[in-house]
């Protein structure tokens, strides 16, 4: 062992790409010691080296002991832990590694163990189109690149359990992705586009300085998100706005919508929408309002005389302000008024549950979406195109549809239409400078378990398929985020060309990776339930190899708001004086970021505020922290001023000063929260 002392083995039986390697005598302690570094020996995930004269194969440990004991050999005097089997995978012709290997080794071939000068052949090469997104976990000195264009391409999917870091290894991949990884200063990536969809609102601050935020109750640096109604399926959207109605009637609306789409386009030309073949999914703006007054009007109308050309009106109804027209009510005989049996659908109940939507400010986002509603003729003041620019075409690099305070009964179809409108304008404009080919797109999808299952039937779903399959032709790549990939579609794992596998535990969902992994390694998918958090085992097409890999942790203000709570540090902390109007109002508001001035909180008119004297504290964000007890007052001196924040309880003070991040606290519990001047 001496003269060769990265020599594991030697090649006992070859069966495909499995080889079966019977360990040197030398080798039992299971530590090797080479240039003072110190290597586990027959680690399930290792990597091994087999020379071949001028190349060498390389393959992955994936069993070791009895179960990798040949048949043949095996008996009861035989030493069966001996024995370990590798999967090939690849080799080094001259100087550059390849995927695939173009011959196999030969009984007794020497086996040797590889080291970081080895692994940096594999992944140390760089190139224009690699970003970094952490360290191999058994040589923390090597950096682990990936491909981007396979990445993006050949679409991906991040799967862990519920704190495996999930998140946390999204964030970091998409800085990586913007910034070229932890490793560049600079940007080498400042033409990406990706578009994040966030349904728990855990990423706006972890990505705020690379990305536009989009909420429907937007904070400070945030901007409204409207998702105009006109752009959805029409048949999806009278289904949420009005329940069960029969197919027949069902068809009378839309052809009413057709209607109306057809005679906005004739008093008002649209670009590019040629009426001999539009249909009713064509995005053009109608408007709901109209379409309720003249589905309701006959519902309810009541005439005077039995020819019916004197209607029984009471009180005039108003489209425009949802209100309903009153008619005398109808004689049960054969007086008048009469009732109406023209244009009649029998669906009074249904268009009074679009009423109470259409007034329901919950749903504003989408039913009255601001400057994309339209009025009663259909004229909005912007249209797709300013939508997809807003979206799309902002300085910044990610966009963030933060969905956090949707309703759950229309979130999936939201999702949908949000697929529907992105997806079909980078198709459909895909040899433009603005489509997809030109300028590719990701579209990070987070908890796609819940909208992209194998028993839903939505939009979503059916858009995700295509572009899985076929994204890569006009510039989309998906990415899909879940923890539980034994729930999400078939079809939409299977044609995810990468994963990124951190933690998990439950065997089904684990076979799921595995029957979806390009590379058939039993032993390194079974690893998955003891890696650590935030570490990864990567495989498929954008990596060299399966790869075990750290992923880079981001700064701590640049980490999702997804942490476990604290929660024996929390429950030792006595309890300050609460305020659960706060909670309400958030509640009411459907924003956990909701914040009023209210009069107790405010600061006397008439006090002049004077600087404390302050504590220097260690922080990027914060240099010092005074706290004036007698009146409830925190102050702080942030880089760009220093501002007092009132009604703040001496406990607060205490628990921010033992913070080990004083500019994560501060975002956490004070701003918000309390009224505040600047001094």
């Amino acid at each position: 062992m001496t003269a060769k002392p990265t020599l594991l083995g030697y090649v006992g039986a070859v069966t495909g790409a499995a080889v079966s390697v019977k360990q040197a005598q030398g080798v039992a302690s299971g530590i090797s010691i080479i240039g003072g570094k110190s290597y586990r020996v027959g680690q399930v995930g290792s990597f091994v080296r087999i020379p071949q004269g001028y190349h060498d194969l390389y393959g992955i440990v994936a069993e070791v002991g009895a179960n990798a004991t040949p048949v043949a050999v095996r008996g009861p005097h035989d030493q069966s832990e001996r024995w370990m089997t590798v999967q090939l995978v690849g080799e080094i012709v001259d100087v550059s590694f390849e995927r695939g290997i173009s011959q196999y080794p030969n009984i007794n071939d020497e086996v040797h163990l590889v080291t970081e000068e080895d692994l940096a052949h594999i992944y140390g090469a760089y190139d224009s189109g690699q970003i970094v997104i952490g360290r191999l976990s058994s040589a923390e000195g090597i950096p682990v690149r990936i491909d981007l264009d396979k990445l993006i391409t050949r679409h991906s999917a991040v799967l862990g359990a519920t704190g495996a870091g999930k998140s946390t290894t999204v964030a970091s991949l998409i800085r990586s992705i913007v910034s070229g990884g932890a490793d560049q200063v600079e940007k080498i990536f400042p033409g990406a586009r990706i578009v994040l969809i966030d349904i728990h609102g855990e990423y706006g601050r972890a990505l705020k300085s690379i990305s536009t935020v989009f909420r429907i109750n937007p904070s400070d640096g945030e901007e409204p998100l409207h998702v105009p109604y006109w752009a959805l399926d029409p048949a999806d959207l009278m289904s949420f706005l009005m329940g069960n109605i029969e197919d027949k009637t069902n068809t009378q609306i839309l052809d009413k919508i057709f209607d109306y789409m057809t005679k906005r386009c004739e008093a008002s030309a649209v670009e590019g929408v040629d009426l001999t073949s539009m249909t009713v999914d064509t995005p053009i703006p109608y408007s709901l309002k109209k379409l309720w007054f003249e589905l309701v009007d006959p519902e309810v109308k009541t005439w005077d005389d039995k020819d019916r050309t004197i209607p029984a009106l009471v009180e005039q109804g108003d489209a425009a302000t949802l209100k309903l027209p009153k008619y005398k009510p109808h004689s049960t005989g054969n007086s008048a008024p009469f009732i109406n049996s023209v244009g009649v659908l029998g669906i009074r109940r249904q268009l009074g549950l679009m009423r109470s939507r259409l007034l329901d400010r919950q749903y504003d986002f989408l039913l009255h979406p601001g400057p994309w509603e339209p009025d009663l003729d259909g004229n909005v003041a912007k249209d797709i195109p300013d939508l997809l620019a807003t979206w799309l075409g902002h300085e910044r690099c990610v966009t963030i549809l933060d969905l956090s305070g949707i309703p759950s009964l229309v979130l999936m179809r939201l999702i949908g239409a949000i697929l529907k409108i992105i997806c079909d304008s980078l198709f459909w404009g895909r040899e433009k400078s603005e489509g997809g080919i030109c300028r590719p797109v990701l579209i990070v999808m987070e908890e796609a378990h819940r909208y992209l299952s194998k028993d839903s039937d939505g939009p979503a779903k059916l858009l995700v398929q295509r572009v899985v399959k076929e994204g890569r032709k006009f510039g989309i790549g998906a990415m899909i985020i879940s923890q539980r990939p034994s729930e999400v579609d078939e079809t939409v794992l299977s044609q995810c060309g990468t994963f990124v596998s951190l933690r998990i535990s439950n065997s089904s969902d684990r076979s799921k990776i595995q029957t979806a992994l390009p590379d058939s390694l039993a032993g390194v998918v079974d690893g998955l339930p003891v890696l650590r958090t935030g570490e990864a085992i990567i495989t498929g097409e954008a990596a060299r190899l399966p790869i075990r890999c750290r992923i880079t942790l981001p700064a701590e203000e640049h980490r999702p708001n997804s942490e476990d709570p604290e929660v024996s540090k929390r429950w030792q902390t006595p309890l300050p004086k609460e305020d659960y109007a706060r909670v309400a109002a958030s509640w009411r508001s459907q924003n956990p970021r909701w914040a009023a001035i209210r009069p107790e909180r405010a600061p006397l008119p008439d006090k002049e505020m004077k600087l404390m004297e302050r504590e220097f504290v260690e922080s990027s964000s914060i240099m010092s922290i005074g706290y004036d007890a007698s009146s409830e007052t925190l102050e702080i001196e942030f880089k760009n001023g220093v501002y007092q924040y009132y009604n703040v309880p001496l406990i607060i003070y205490e628990k921010m000063m033992e913070a080990s991040s004083k500019g994560q606290f501060f975002h956490q519990y004070i701003k918000n929260n309390y009224a505040f001047s600047r001094v």
